[in-house]
């Protein structure tokens, strides 16, 4: 009887755990470090996680790499393992290619802009469209900075015509046309070997937001830093479909009022991060150049050609009109 008895109290409990299973601990998988001044994927995540407890949501954050990089914690996320991940937009565009649009270089003019567009069309319902079929669902575009610039190790950059004999790094083949473009080289060269490359002269600066190479030690071998904003470093929040589907109501609506207030903090801890990081750049000697409007009506048009690099014409042309509509 009292065998009998445990049994159906196990089983009681176990029901009680799939019931209940959508309220259990929410789990926040890092990007970055904890560091609030430099990487605002944390500033984000953070946000997002102390208004789930403080609406008593059960939630923590999980170190940066603790359950795998970005392929194992996508997998995990898509399997419903994993919560809420943040990543590299790039991961998202693994499942739907169409994400790849918001990489168009002088597509979006500001933050605002790129706010105002997603806001406004439904170019984020097309792509969870596809992603919640795979298991996932893009939450929110997530900054790491205001704006790409262009670093270089030799000279002042006003326009495009000023790369003409500059080497830059390039991610991939995608960009690589973008710099052909431009009337420039590139050379594809991973993360971990582009201080070693600056050094020796196989490349000769990189397109990022400007904290970068206060973050990779390359401060030293960079010279000049151009503020081009050739397009935004976006991240994005993505979550488990199956986890999300699940939430009661209250809480569904308790995480996306999180997801509304952790964007908010992104977006404000932008300006402060760039200020922040021009002010490093200045005091290790780097010069800061503006473009001349002349040079950003240039680099843009020449940026054009490079767009089916990234979609095929229909596909990028959803974001070109988007984004037309919401200037």
């Amino acid at each position: 009887m009292l065998r009998t008895m445990r049994a159906g109290g196990l089983a009681a409990v176990a029901a009680l755990t799939l019931a209940f299973g959508a309220r259990a601990e929410v789990k926040i998988a890092l990007d970055c470090p904890p560091d609030p001044q430099r990487c605002g994927s944390f500033v984000f995540a953070n946000a997002l996680l102390e208004h789930l407890k403080a609406n008593g949501m059960a939630a923590r954050a999980l170190p940066v790499n603790s359950i795998g990089g970005e392929a194992e914690r996508l997998d995990q996320a898509s399997q419903g393992l994993l919560e809420v991940n943040m990543a590299d937009l790039g991961r998202a565009a693994q499942l739907e290619k169409f994400v790849f649009g918001f990489m168009a270089p002088y597509l979006f003019d500001s933050v605002a802009h790129l706010d105002k567009t997603v806001a406004n069309s439904d170019v984020m319902q097309r792509i969870n469209d596809t992603l919640t079929k795979k298991g996932v669902r893009v939450v929110s575009l997530v900054l790491v900075g205001g704006g790409m610039g262009i670093f270089n190790t030799k000279k002042p950059i006003t326009k495009p015509e000023d790369m003409a004999d500059l080497r830059i790094r390039a991610l991939d083949e995608n960009q690589m046309k973008l710099f052909r473009a431009w009337g420039t080289n590139g050379v594809v060269i991973t993360m971990p070997e582009v201080a070693n490359a600056l050094q020796t002269g196989i490349a000769d600066g990189y397109i990022n937001p400007p904290f970068v190479p206060f973050l990779f030690g390359h401060a030293s071998i960079i010279k000049h830093y151009t503020e081009a904003n050739v397009g935004l470093p976006l991240r994005v929040s993505m979550v488990s479909e199956d986890w999300y589907k699940k939430l009661s109501e209250k809480d569904r609506k308790t995480f996306d009022d999180g997801v509304v207030k952790a964007r908010a903090a992104n977006r404000a801890w932008i300006a402060d991060s760039d200020k922040a990081a021009h002010e490093q750049l200045t005091k290790a000697g780097i010069k800061i150049t503006a473009l001349t409007a002349e040079g950003r009506a240039r680099f843009k048009e020449l940026s054009k050609p490079a767009y089916t690099a990234i979609l095929i014409q229909d596909q990028i042309q959803i974001f070109i009109d988007a984004a037309a509509k919401n200037r």
